[in-house]
């Protein structure tokens, strides 16, 4: 079994170096981001073990880039964060674990272990509605074949309503999914980005695929009407 190991502390990479080859793992190791996704695209690996501070290019641009190029490798992504944001924006990019440093040696390794076991998963299927199309695993958006460029924010609102299509959000059910429960500014933000995306993903194509309910919220319509307003 082949592991890519991206890490650039000396002393831990050695470490986790020395345990792996002890449990049978062939590792190819290297302390540089860009060296790393260098090699996860031009070898093939049962699992990716990467950190996400690291010099030339950090872990979570690492594993976007390996995730456009379609490389399904398993990742594990070790890093000494520990908030809830830094895990979610890891999974959302593809990661399939997360362990925060310190960590037992043994505990990684059974944790490896399982994703070699489980091999490269299914990814999720994109998404479409009125020749829209979202890929989660790329964040790539297109429509009618052309490439949208989103902030972010748009792109959260935008995967938000096609994963509900057909169905009214209120601007509440918006903001504690794309914001959060807790965000502390007016809820006309969502008023302000629905625009953003309407001019983004409607106005250049002539169609008008995000409805306002009056008085409920806003639905994305699996079938657009048009012409936009």
């Amino acid at each position: 079994m082949r592991l890519l190991l991206v890490e650039d502390e000396r002393p831990l990479a050695a470490a986790l170096d020395e345990a792996l080859r002890e449990a049978n793992w062939v590792v190819d190791h290297t302390d540089d981001g860009r060296e790393g996704l260098r090699k996860g695209l031009a070898s093939q690996y049962d699992v990716i073990v990467l950190d996400i501070m690291l010099p030339g290019m950090n872990g979570y641009d690492v594993l976007k880039h390996l995730r456009e190029n379609r490389i399904w490798t398993p990742v594990l992504m070790l890093t000494a964060k520990d908030g809830e944001y830094d895990q979610t924006d890891a999974f959302e990019l593809g990661a399939d674990d997360y362990v925060t440093k310190p960590f037992s040696t043994p505990v990684l390794l059974a944790r490896v272990q399982a994703l070699a076991r489980r091999g490269a998963p299914e990814r999720p299927v994109a998404l479409t509605a009125g020749g829209l199309s979202l890929d989660p695993t790329t964040r790539r958006v297109t429509r009618e074949g052309r490439e949208i460029q989103l902030t972010a924010r748009e792109y959260a609102l935008l995967h938000h309503l096609m994963r509900r299509a057909g169905q009214v959000q209120s601007k509440a059910e918006i903001l504690e999914n794309v914001w959060d429960s807790d965000y502390p500014g007016a809820d006309n933000v969502v008023e302000v980005y629905i625009g953003y995306l309407r001019r983004k993903i409607d106005t250049p194509f002539d169609t008008r695929i995000i409805e306002t309910v009056r008085g409920m919220g806003y639905r994305l319509n699996p079938l657009p009407a048009g012409p936009a307003a």
